[in-house]
C-alpha cells in the first residue's frame, strides 16, 4: 500500500495517485500467490502469519485491558486477516480500509459479510474521528513514503478513541532473513524498510502517546517447538518482525 510511489517530477500529483491505485489492483489478483512463495522458505504459509498477528493482538488487548468494539484494518489488503480478527475478536465490528478497489473487492468475494469496506481516494481515511477502540496496520507502512508517515498516522490518531489503541506490524530490518525476503518479492519492489526507533518518533510526532516496539517472529516452522519462548523474547530485536503500540491519550 505504498501511497505515494517514486516518480519521474514530471508525474503529477493527480497522475501519481492514479497510477498507485492502478499499481495495487494490478497486484491484487497475484498478491496471495506471490506471498506464499516469497514466505514458503519460513515452512509456513500466508496464513500461520496473518493469524500470528492477530493472535498477538489478542494477548496485547487483553493486557491492556481495553474492550474492543470496533477494529479498522489500515490496508487490508485482499482480506487475509479477516478470518483471524473472527476468530480473536468475535464481538468486534471490522472495517476494511485500502486504496485498491481491487483488492478490496476480492476481500468481499472471499470472506462475505465481513464488514465495512473504506476505499481511500485521498489523505483521509473517510471515517468519522474517534470512532475505533484498535486501528491495526500489517506490514503496510513500508509501502507509503516515509515522508507521509506522520500524516497517515495522525489520520489514524484521528479515528481513533481516545484510550484507543494502534498496533503497527512491520518487518525487522535488523533481521536478515527478513530482509533477503523483502529484497526477492516483486510486491515489495518499492518498498523501504524502517527501523523500529524511527518508527516510534514518528507515532510520537503524530500525536500518540507512549509508543514501544515488541519483537515477534523469532523461530521457522523446523524450531517450532521452540516457539512458546516468543513471548518472553519480544524486548529482543532479533524476531523477523515488529510491532509499534501506541496509545491515544
Amino acid at each position: 500500500m505504498r501511497l505515494t510511489p517514486v516518480l519521474p517530477s514530471s508525474v503529477s500529483d493527480t497522475e501519481s495517485s492514479m497510477m498507485d491505485k492502478a499499481e495495487f489492483d494490478r497486484f491484487a489478483d497475484a498478491y496471495d500467490a506471490q506471498h506464499r512463495s516469497n514466505v514458503a522458505v519460513t515452512g509456513e504459509g500466508p496464513e500461520y502469519f496473518a493469524e500470528y498477528k492477530i493472535r498477538l493482538l489478542r494477548k496485547i488487548v487483553d493486557r491492556s485491558q481495553l474492550e474492543v468494539s470496533q477494529i479498522c484494518d489500515f490496508g487490508a489488503g485482499i482480506g487475509n486477516s479477516i478470518p483471524f480478527f473472527r476468530r480473536y475478536f468475535p464481538d468486534a465490528a471490522l472495517t476494511s480500509s485500502d486504496v485498491s478497489e481491487r483488492s478490496l473487492a476480492l476481500a468481499r468475494q472471499r470472506h462475505p459479510g465481513s464488514g465495512e469496506s473504506l476505499l481511500i481516494e485521498t489523505d483521509r481515511i473517510p471515517s468519522d474521528s474517534n470512532r475505533f477502540d484498535v486501528v491495526f496496520s500489517a506490514c503496510v507502512f513500508h509501502h507509503i513514503a516515509h515522508d507521509e508517515h506522520v500524516g497517515w498516522l495522525r489520520e489514524l490518531h484521528r479515528i481513533t478513541r481516545p484510550g484507543g489503541l494502534i498496533a503497527v506490524f512491520e518487518h525487522n530490518p535488523l533481521n536478515p532473513l527478513t530482509v533477503r525476503a523483502v529484497n526477492t518479492c516483486p510486491f515489495d519492489e518499492n518498498a523501504e524498510l524502517i527501523f523500529p526507533r524511527t518508527l516510534t518518533r514518528r507515532l510520537q510526532a503524530s500525536g500518540w502517546s507512549s509508543p514501544h516496539i515488541q519483537y515477534s517472529l523469532f523461530f521457522p516452522r523446523a524450531l517450532a517447538r521452540l516457539r512458546p519462548l516468543e513471548d518472553v523474547l519480544r524486548w529482543l530485536p532479533l524476531g523477523a518482525q515488529y510491532v509499534a503500540l501506541a496509545r491515544k491519550a
